[in-house]
């Protein structure tokens, strides 16, 4: 029998550490962590705290004090000024919804760029700079992914062999005049079609977009619930409202038109057949 220790809050400030030793029995290959329900509530309220500070406690958990002074603080500003993140077509459907774990073109997450805002910019595009020391990202740009990869530029180069500053020349090569992919989405657009759209709460709802509920926690982006994780051409994003938007009803209904006429069609050639 192994013996870990589990560094975890256990009260409910979320601040206070202690060790928990956890005792760890192995069975048929399988390794088994028995916990009580005290440090199984521990774990859940550490989470919680992080999923609402982020990395704004710079690595060093907050004080009971300092986490209820953030909380007071950071609450009220993000039901306000919240942002929404997507990637898509100008005037089509949304192909891509950011979350806090999705990657920018720097190969940081969103959750380490600039989301929360007292006082929400004016000016469009609106502008999410990476907060991580030494990253020259001057905005929150996402990039399709192959699998685990992004994709590659015409130069046959990664993301990452090119500079995180605007333009993104190619560090590898001279010929590139900036990153570009041919890939083509699944909504069938090519890539240089799409733009990553920031945008309010007010300025999405105006979209016809569902906005989901008023949640606290740190860059959710333009996650709204368990379909959000779905790319958009793959199902309709009904998370978060009760009607689907115009645009998402056309589409389904352009879907339909085309089904029943393919039905009609066999329908036909069947009845020819038998003739």
């Amino acid at each position: 029998m192994a013996i870990l220790k589990l560094v975890v809050n256990t009260k409910s400030s979320y601040c206070a550490r202690s060790e928990l030793q956890l005792q760890v029995k192995p069975s048929n290959n399988m390794e088994k962590i028995d916990l009580d329900q005290s440090a199984l509530k521990a774990v859940d309220d550490y989470w919680e705290y992080r999923r609402i500070v982020g990395d704004d406690d710079g690595e060093k958990l907050f004080t009971p004090e300092q986490y209820e002074e953030y909380r007071k603080k950071m609450f009220s500003q993000r039901l306000k000024n919240r942002l929404y993140v997507s990637y898509g077509v100008p005037g089509g459907i949304d192909c891509k919804l950011i979350g806090p774990e999705t990657q920018c073109f720097c190969a940081h997450r969103y959750k380490q760029h600039k989301t929360d805002w007292e006082v929400v910019p004016s000016e469009r595009p609106l502008a999410l700079p990476c907060r991580v020391k030494g990253c020259c990202c001057p905005a929150y740009e996402y990039v399709p992914r192959l699998g685990p990869n992004p994709v590659r530029c015409r130069c046959k180069h990664l993301p990452q062999h090119h500079s995180e500053a605007a333009g993104h020349l190619c560090k590898s090569c001279s010929s590139c005049s900036g990153f570009q992919s041919p890939y083509t989405c699944g909504c069938g657009q090519p890539s240089s079609e799409h733009q990553t759209l920031v945008e309010t709460k007010l300025e999405r709802q105006a979209r016809g977009q569902p906005v989901g509920r008023d949640v606290p926690y740190a860059a959710m982006g333009g996650l709204t619930g368990f379909s959000s994780l779905i790319d958009g051409y793959l199902a309709l994003e009904i998370s978060g409202s009760d009607q689907e938007s115009p645009q998402q009803s056309c589409s389904a209904l352009k879907t339909n038109q085309t089904s029943a006429k393919a039905s009609r069609f066999a329908l036909c050639k069947r009845g020819t057949n038998k003739q």
